[in-house]
C-alpha cells in the first residue's frame, strides 16, 4: 500500500492537474524551492532528534542525582 503524503494532498487540493503530472513523473519547474524545503524539512527533523536524546539525556542526569543523594543520606 503506497503512502499519501501532506505534499500530495495539497497539490491535489490546490490543482488537481498538478497532482496528476506529478504522478505521472513529470518534473516540477520549481525545483529549487523544493529543494530548498526538503533541505529545511531534514534540519528541522535533525534538530527534533537532538532536542529528544537532550531532554532524555536531562531526565537521566536528574533520577542518577536523586538516586545519590538517597545513597548519601541513607548510608
Amino acid at each position: 500500500m503506497r503512502k499519501l503524503r501532506a505534499s500530495e494532498l495539497a497539490a491535489f487540493s490546490y490543482c488537481q492537474r498538478a497532482w496528476w503530472y506529478q504522478n505521472q513523473g513529470y518534473p516540477s519547474e520549481n525545483q529549487t524551492q523544493l529543494s530548498g524545503g526538503t533541505q529545511f524539512h531534514r534540519a528541522h527533523a535533525a534538530n527534533l532528534w537532538q532536542a529528544r536524546w537532550l531532554r532524555l539525556a536531562a531526565a537521566a542526569a536528574a533520577i542518577l542525582a536523586l538516586v545519590l543523594a538517597l545513597l548519601k543520606v541513607l548510608l
